[in-house]
């Protein structure tokens, strides 16, 4: 019984005890019945304090055991906590606790076509960021078994997960650390600079760095894991930079896994970002590591170039006439190489600025990305061979001249948009935001007709 009520219901009968006493002293006056009353109503009014007392010290008692036992069972949970963390184990998290840690989720940092992610602090103080899935890819079985085989990868190129939150149906959850320099796309292209998200221009020395530290991360997780990881969607925005402005791979914690073993893997669909697909996933011809290598070439450029691989820009034609015309510029690259006008490529914002630009490494980056743009995955180098040629380890040859045969199919004006056969290649291009994946059949039913019939 609540403490409360039994102080009330003694204080009741004590009261009521003695009015009984007064009363039958005043009727009764000092006859054998009233000491009868009297004897009995002093001896309950004497057991009911020493319930009280007893009760009072029960209660005491019984809250400094569970004080102690709620202390020690804090103690417990951060030490266990602080165990998980320094074994690098994801924790499971209540919804509750991630709704507290992000305000009610009003924190948005990053939004994609089916996941959004937030900032929020953990009870101790750390600084997270909160993906939320909304998209139902995948079932609970296999969000678990997923979450667990990215808990074993760790490498310092690579964003760290720190946990998630799992349900029977979506949203579900994955934490990971919070990176406090934002994506690299607000640091190579020309973007305002809002108050909730940093940006500028990435000096020449950086951006070198920076190549480097993404090939590092996908050469662990294409042959440093147990199981080979494919990242499938390596762009800008899923390159995160630290304080120090050292590279940080995100976003990979639910690719697709394959074996050792395996060269590719079959998918039955297409994921990814409109300009960063490789030719063999278009053609449905499987996936492999070389299709994320490919992606990372794309990005390579985008580096060097401070500009999207796929853009739109306004022609004049004539005196009171513009159009505008779709450009790929991988293919502005190759043209620009054969030329020999390499550092035409470069963004100008870094000559502007009158920082220095190393001429070498911008042949190292730009002859490593076109290797990696190789429309032939065997021409394509490996991750760790990437590595070794931007550390200078292995000489960068002359990529070959590649046909691109993609860019016919890119490379589209307004004009030629308007008939209703070109539509497709416009869907495909169009000018949204680089997170949405691209997931029409019919675009790539197209797409693979335009490409087979070359």
């Amino acid at each position: 019984m609540d403490e409360r009520r039994v102080n009330i219901i003694a204080a009741i009968s004590v009261i009521t005890l003695i009015i009984l006493i007064v009363v039958a002293r005043v009727t009764l006056k000092l006859s054998k019945a009233f000491f009868l009353i009297f004897g009995a109503g002093v001896a309950v009014i004497l057991a009911v304090f020493a319930y009280v007392l007893v009760s009072i010290s029960y209660n005491r008692r019984r809250r400094l055991l569970e004080s102690q036992f709620k202390s020690e069972s804090q103690e417990l949970r951060i030490e266990y906590s602080f165990l998980r963390k320094v074994a690098g184990v994801p924790m499971k998290f209540r919804y509750k606790e991630l709704e507290e840690a992000t305000d009610g989720f009003q924190a948005l940092i990053g939004k994609g076509a089916s996941a959004s992610v937030f900032k929020g602090i953990l009870n101790d103080g750390t600084s997270v960021a909160v993906k939320r899935i909304d998209a139902e890819e995948r079932g609970e079985k296999e969000f678990r078994s997923e979450v667990a085989a990215i808990a074993s990868v760790h490498h310092v190129n690579l964003v760290r997960l720190l946990g998630y939150c799992n349900a029977p149906t979506a949203p579900r959850y994955l934490v990971y650390e919070y990176v406090s320099n934002g994506s690299l796309d607000w640091w190579i292209f020309s973007k305002r600079v809002s108050q909730r998200r940093r940006g500028g221009c990435l000096s020449w020395n950086l951006r070198y760095n920076v190549a480097i530290d993404v090939a590092k991360g996908l050469a662990y997780l294409h042959h440093d894991c147990r199981s080979r990881i494919l990242h499938l969607d390596v762009k800008p925005e899923n390159i995160l930079l630290d304080e120090n402005f050292r590279a940080l791979v995100s976003d990979f914690g639910l690719a697709k896994l394959i074996g050792k073993e395996e060269s590719h893997k079959e998918v039955s669909a297409i994921r990814g970002t409109r300009g960063y697909l490789a030719p063999e996933w278009l053609l449905e011809k499987g996936i492999s590591d070389k299709t994320d290598i490919y992606s990372y070439g794309m990005v390579l450029l985008e580096i060097v170039g401070g500009r999207k691989n796929v853009c739109s820009v306004e022609i004049d034609e004539r005196a009171n006439k513009s159009k505008r015309k779709w450009q790929y510029f991988p293919k502005i690259v190759n043209e620009k190489v054969r030329e020999g006008k390499l550092m035409e490529i470069v963004d100008p914002r870094l000559l502007e600025c009158g920082g220095v630009v190393d001429e070498t490494q911008v042949r190292t980056l730009v002859y490593v990305a076109l290797w990696c743009v190789q429309e032939k995955p065997r021409l394509r180098p490996s991750m760790p061979q990437v590595v070794d040629m931007l550390e200078g380890r292995v000489r960068v040859e002359m990529p070959p001249d590649t046909r691109m045969v993609v860019v016919d199919f890119l490379c589209v004006d307004e004009e030629s948009a308007t008939d209703s056969n070109s539509m497709p290649r416009l869907d495909f291009v169009s000018n949204q935001r680089t997170q949405s994946n691209v997931e029409s059949s019919s675009t790539y039913s197209f797409a693979t007709t335009i490409m087979s019939g070359r």
